[in-house]
């Protein structure tokens, strides 16, 4: 009789085995639990959306910017906007157009203009080079803001193929937000060609008038029978409205001004301001404005501007300010050494500074 060893323990465990049935209903219920599961993620996310969009900040007012910011992008960004002009006070709806990057600057605040960069589903780059034709009033007006509210666009490009286009600004312009107490930003992005181009409109509640108006050069002295001018060039993006500006001028014969009511002078372009628009030379100047039948410019042997000893000042006031507050003034002396054709040129500094101007022997209107 032979003897068998005991079973060790390993031999005495039986492994019982699934059916194929069995891990069937094992990886449906894996399933069944993380559908579940992911419905729950997403009807929590959707609630919490819905519970932060219904409270928002509990500012009703900072809700108020937020909303002006999105509906704003929205209308410039959602097709190629329009003008319709005023005839006798009353609007030309016959004669209104889509066109209105076509419509030239001094004709442009002679209606209604809502702006607009897309044309056929894309960025139309003509409309937003034309942005600099239209002034911040237009442009919040336009975007349907409050009275109360200004903005601040800024167009760019933030990826390209080509490297060196990368971080180029197309845009960039708006009124001053250093004493804003609200403000939001909307933006998107567009595809345009190689680029993509991303579109930043801010709104705020900061100051209206940016005083970006400078005065770069002037003559007082022009060659025999040529008018005298002043140049002055705007250094924001958006047409700025000569609306409260005004030039102040004395010397040995008295003194005088003239206060602007109307007029603009283009984004980042340069205006003149003549004795004698007929005769002046412009260079690339993209307005220019009389100052000789007012007599405040003169030309040939009349002069506005003193030869030998003057003062001139630019100002701006607020219509509710019953006086400007300066922005530039140019002094000059027979010390300063003004000779015929001489003209007087900012070199950069603060222009309220004689340290700021420079005498030039080499007149340039136009190429500030």
């Amino acid at each position: 009789m032979t003897l068998e060893p005991p079973p060790t323990i390993m031999q005495g465990i039986r492994h019982p085995r699934k059916s194929p049935k069995q891990g069937e209903e094992a990886v449906v219920a894996v399933v069944e639990f993380l559908s579940a599961f992911t419905l729950f993620l997403m009807i929590l996310t959707a609630f919490m959306s819905l519970a932060q969009l219904e409270l928002g900040s509990n500012d009703p007012y900072s809700d108020l910017v937020d909303r002006s910011a999105v509906d704003g992008l929205d209308r410039l960004t959602n097709g190629e906007g329009w003008y319709v002009p005023y005839v006798d006070g009353v609007r030309d709806q016959v004669n209104a157009t889509k066109d209105w990057h076509q419509i030239p600057v001094t004709k442009l605040y002679e209606g209604v203009l809502q702006p607009g960069i897309i044309s056929n589903g894309l960025l139309d780059l003509d409309r937003i080079e034309a942005l600099s034709n239209v002034s911040i009033e237009a442009m919040t007006g336009g975007l349907g803001l409050s009275d109360d509210l200004q903005v601040r666009l800024l167009i760019q490009v933030e990826s390209s193929t080509n490297a060196s286009k990368i971080g180029q600004v197309l845009f960039d312009g708006g009124s001053d937000r250093s004493t804003a107490t609200t403000s939001s930003v909307a933006s998107r992005t567009f595809i345009s060609g190689e680029d993509v181009i991303s579109v930043s409109l801010e709104v705020h509640d900061g100051g209206k008038a940016p005083k970006v108006l400078r005065i770069t050069e002037i003559s007082p002295r022009p060659s025999s029978g040529a008018p005298e001018w002043i140049e002055v060039q705007n250094y924001n993006g958006f047409a700025l409205s000569l609306k409260g500006w005004s030039f102040e001028r004395s010397g040995t014969a008295g003194s005088s001004d003239y206060l602007y009511k109307e007029g603009v002078i283009p984004g980042g372009k340069i205006a003149l301001f003549s004795g004698d628009p007929s005769s002046q030379e412009i260079g690339n100047a993209s307005v220019v404005y009389d100052l000789g039948s007012t007599g405040f410019l003169g030309v040939g042997s009349v002069s506005g501007l003193d030869d030998n000893t003057g003062r001139l000042r630019l100002l701006f006031a607020e219509e509710d300010e019953g006086q400007g507050v300066q922005v530039c003034k140019i002094e000059w002396s027979a010390s300063s050494g003004i000779l015929l054709d001489n003209t007087i040129v900012w070199n950069g500094g603060p222009p309220s500074k004689s340290i700021s101007w420079n005498v030039s022997d080499s007149p340039t209107p136009g190429e500030a």
